[in-house]
């Protein structure tokens, strides 16, 4: 395929410590314009991260897609992923499909148009900055960023590489989550006054852990990536369970937290809203404690309040009240007060949630590969998405209410709290300069 042909010229660089040579990619925007893969072309993909979710990535692609190459930083996390989707045919997952114990390494020796990026949160948007460097296309599981210095980054990246950068917050992909985002924005409840989401938790300090010696088969030193480098802990690694607690390795990231359930219930919010390129203006601490309700407010009025108890109301979306209505959108349902509101709603999907909503959401990505517009869950979009997780988080740790400029991007007069806009990083793990 022309793209890869042209690619990338690789040189040798030290990075990420003195004892470990990797590649220094040069885009393939240096070198001519970039190609896109024709309509019939079949496009050669690596993953990036083996772990549980990288399974379902892989199983729901469409058949244009072939998984060649997979990287992972604990080489038991490869074997188990090739366990798991060894009943595929070899059009979906090549056999033999690399394994990598350094994405680095597999960005510089395949000839790859795209990865799929399912680790860490702490990992994801330098991996991602680097594959677009590379001069591919990613698929980047949400949240999208654990700061919003990353979150920056990624659109500039995403411009100058020019680039498609999908965030995997599926229900963009939905056509009843669509539906009933357009009768919010097309004013059908009428001028929507309040938003309703659970009151997602956040994350945890670390504090010690149990240490153990590291196995064999892990580079602990990647996993660590650009957070302090620790003694090595099963009760981090493997699984989201363990890590996603964790405020050096996400916001909030499992079921009912932040940045898990949260991210998707803030996009769908945005998308509900017709905010994709604004966020809420100040955030209102209404008590007291690691996870006091919070309520924000957009420009326009609207007030996105994160008043409802675990386990009551859409996990995965919001209850949007107007003057004249109400409309519930969650995943793969919706509802409205008064009823005939959704009368004409698609059917949810009718095969498994995760199944028909992936699938449809990585089409998306493959199509926007060849015709080289936005897809559905750009870089921005993702970007704002979690900029809302990050300022619930900042506002609570902080413990007192704050004003955002959401153009800008900063605080306003409060110097300690834009200081948490970004966060130090491991030597070696920085973010690179990208105008």
């Amino acid at each position: 395929m022309a793209s890869r042909q042209l690619r990338r010229r690789t040189f040798l660089k030290t990075t990420f410590g003195a004892a470990i040579t990797v590649p220094h990619f040069v885009p393939s925007t240096a070198l001519a314009a970039p190609a896109r893969p024709g309509a019939n072309d079949r496009i050669h993909v690596g993953l990036i991260g083996s772990g549980y979710r990288s399974r379902d990535l892989t199983k729901e692609s469409p058949a244009d897609l072939k998984l060649v190459a997979v990287a992972d930083c604990d080489l038991r996390q490869i074997t188990d992923y090739k366990n798991a989707v060894k009943d595929l045919p070899d059009s979906i997952v090549a056999d033999p499909c690399t394994p990598y114990q350094d994405y680095r390494r597999m960005l510089d020796k395949e000839k790859l148009d795209a990865v799929f990026i399912a680790t860490t949160t702490h990992a994801r948007a330098l991996i991602s900055i680097h594959a677009m460097q590379a001069g591919l296309d990613v698929y980047a599981e949400k949240p999208l960023t654990i700061t919003i210095e990353e979150g920056q980054y990624l659109i500039r990246a995403e411009r100058k590489y020019n680039r498609i950068l999908q965030v995997g917050t599926q229900q963009r992909s939905i056509d009843i989550n669509n539906f009933g985002s357009d009768l919010v924005r097309s004013g059908a409840i009428g001028k929507v006054h309040t938003v309703l989401c659970p009151n997602f938790i956040g994350p945890e300090l670390r504090g010690e852990l149990p240490a153990e010696a590291t196995p064999a088969e892990m580079n602990w030193d990647m996993w660590c990536h650009s957070t302090d480098l620790i003694p090595y802990s099963p009760a981090l690694h493997p699984g989201l369970g363990r890590w996603g607690k964790y405020r050096d390795y996400d916001g909030g990231g499992l079921g009912w937290g932040v940045t898990g359930w949260g991210a998707h219930a803030f996009d769908q919010v945005q998308r509900a809203l017709g905010t994709d390129d604004t966020c809420p203006e100040e955030i209102r601490l209404e008590g007291e404690g690691p996870n006091a309700p919070v309520t924000m407010r957009y420009p326009n009025g609207t007030l996105l309040e994160l008043s409802l108890p675990q386990g009551k109301g859409p996990g995965l979306g919001a209850i949007f009240v107007g003057d004249k209505g109400k409309i519930e959108i969650n995943r793969n349902r919706l509802a409205s007060n008064p009823p005939e509101l959704v009368q004409d709603a698609p059917p949810p999907a009718d095969k498994s949630e995760y199944a028909s909503v992936a699938h449809a959401h990585i089409r998306n990505w493959v199509d926007c590969m060849r015709t080289r517009e936005k897809p559905r869950a750009h870089a921005e979009i993702g970007h704002r998405a979690s900029v809302i997780c990050i300022l619930v988080n900042i506002c609570r740790e902080l413990g007192r209410s704050l004003k955002w400029d959401p153009i800008q991007e900063e605080f306003l007069g409060d110097d300690e709290a834009n200081a948490l806009r970004s966060r130090p990083r491991r030597t070696g793990f920085e973010l690179p300069q990208i105008s």
